[in-house]
């Protein structure tokens, strides 16, 4: 028989998350608006090359969680599962345990990037000769980042298992700004990568020591309750390991084709590419902050509360839909006029169908989080992994031909094909967790193929009014079907209450 802890409506409750969403993608989505009023600048005054190597750097220090073993994930899975049992008081050893162990491997990968460093520079990437020597040291900076880095990632999965959104995000928007404003704030003294991967360590250094005062806010016992627990280190590592291989593997696939663009093509071609990734994929702060929220809601509510889970899946998959669609519809129908306004002729020529071909990827792969969400949430990031350890001999191979036979388009097509079987795989995978519930994924895979239909109309046709024309019946059938189709009776009259309110006043 299944009960309901008093504990998870106060995790999992829908006003919680939909506020504690809000944090989020206020977090993440304000730093986008310094992404793309800096970007421009940061191209001109650094020159397509050195632009290439730095949107190489912003990468490196996006996978450095990789050297975490997994345990952030772990920490706020163990962390929302003992406040759900009203256990929280057991948390303080278990989390410094996990803190010390991510250092020490923190520093196992500063010596593995040191090591690797004058191969990637020298060897395995294009790099002009005379950028070679201050990329290297800009490698070797990042490296010694590496341990600050990964010990921040726990101490942010600590703040989220007690879902304190509004703290983190505090904190998130603030960095991600100076993320891009730093290096160019360097510009008007240097366009030397150094000093530019100086600010950036510095940023990570100001984000270490700002979570590290919240967690001490938030869990006021891990002031005094310094201590390391052995027997803490193994059902750790039982999480974390799994979830390491998702990590590892999965922001591999995710960043690897830049590598092999830098490797096949030129550095040069990786901005090409990696500016409308960057762009694009930025659209993911939606479901980024609705997946922030469900998965310690998923962590608490799956052995307690079956149905509410359940109900967790399908209000986030609902929601990430209604938000991605309309904004990859726009992306996808006017891409080269956006970036031909945006970045220029230039990048609007060799640019357009990458951007294209990653924002109907970007779509199928925002609902497909919400599925590794729920089996990492309730405890099975065991399956993820395998099918990320499955995907990967399948994506290398096809990601090589496809760069060698059609250049950046190549690339931008083998991630969306990898993330499309990927979103296959999830859905099946999760029907094993649903019980009689596949109606509720055979309603999403329904959704999904309709939508990618609407998503390839505007792209056969060509002039950009009549495109308009297409898209704007296309957006108004999609408001009609959102409202009286997609809604809950509930969820309208929610929209309907806030509209009220907001004319009233």
């Amino acid at each position: 028989m299944q009960t309901t802890d008093p504990l998870t409506p106060r995790l999992a409750g829908g006003l919680r998350l939909a506020r504690h969403s809000m944090f989020n993608l206020l977090g993440q989505g304000i730093p986008l608006l310094a992404a793309f009023l800096a970007i421009p600048p940061l191209i001109h005054g650094l020159g397509t090359d050195r632009f290439g190597v730095l949107t190489l750097a912003w990468m490196v220090i996006g996978y450095f969680s990789l050297f975490d073993l997994g345990l952030g994930r772990a920490l706020t899975q163990l962390v929302a599962t003992k406040l759900s049992e009203g256990r929280d008081t057991h948390a303080p050893p278990v989390v410094w345990t996990a803190l010390v162990m991510m250092f020490v491997l923190g520093l196992v990968g500063t010596a593995v990037v040191s090591l690797v460093t004058p191969w990637l520079v020298h060897s395995a990437l294009k790099i002009p000769g005379p950028l070679q020597v201050e990329t290297a040291q800009s490698f070797y900076l990042l490296a010694a980042a590496i341990p600050i880095v990964v010990v921040t990632a726990g101490l942010v999965g600590i703040l989220s298992a007690f879902q304190r959104f509004g703290i983190l995000n505090a904190i998130r928007a603030p960095m991600g700004i100076y993320t891009f404003l730093g290096p160019l704030a360097v510009l008007p003294f240097s366009d030397s990568l150094v000093p530019v991967t100086v600010v950036l360590v510095a940023g990570r250094l100001l984000a270490f020591g700002a979570h590290l005062i919240a967690c001490l806010r938030v869990m006021p016992p891990l002031r005094t309750g310094l201590a390391l627990r052995h027997a803490a280190i193994k059902p750790l590592f039982h999480f974390g390991a799994w979830m390491t291989v998702t990590n590892v593997i999965g922001p591999l696939m995710v960043y690897l084709d830049r590598f092999v663009i830098g490797a096949i093509v030129s550095v040069a071609a990786v901005a090409y590419y990696a500016t409308p990734y960057e762009l694009v994929t930025k659209l993911l702060i939606a479901p980024g902050a609705i997946l922030g929220v469900l998965f310690p809601a998923f962590a608490a509510s799956y052995m307690r509360d079956h149905s509410r889970m359940i109900e967790l899946l399908a209000r986030g998959t609902k929601y990430i839909a209604l938000i991605l669609f309309p904004v990859v519809l726009l992306t996808t129908a006017f891409a080269h006029e956006g970036l031909r306004w945006w970045l220029g002729d230039e990048f609007a020529r060799h640019s357009t169908p990458v951007l294209q071909c990653l924002a109907v990827g970007v779509f199928i792969n925002g609902l497909a989080q919400v599925f590794a969400t729920l089996v990492q949430g309730i405890g099975r990031p065991d399956l993820s992994a395998k099918l990320h350890l499955l995907e990967l001999p399948i994506y290398l191979p096809v990601l090589w031909w496809a760069i060698h036979t059609y250049g950046i388009l190549g690339a931008a097509i083998a991630w969306t094909g990898r993330v499309a079987l990927d979103g296959v795989l999830l859905l099946w995978l999760s029907s094993r967790f649903l019980g009689n519930n596949t109606l509720l994924l055979k309603r999403i895979a329904g959704g999904l193929l309709a939508a990618l239909g609407g998503l390839a109309i505007p792209l056969l046709v060509t002039g950009t009014v009549p495109r308009a024309g297409v898209v704007f019946v296309i957006l108004t059938m999609f408001v009609v079907m959102a409202w009286f189709v997609v809604l809950g009776e509930d969820e309208r009259a929610s929209i309907e209450g806030r509209l009220g309110w907001a004319i009233g006043r």
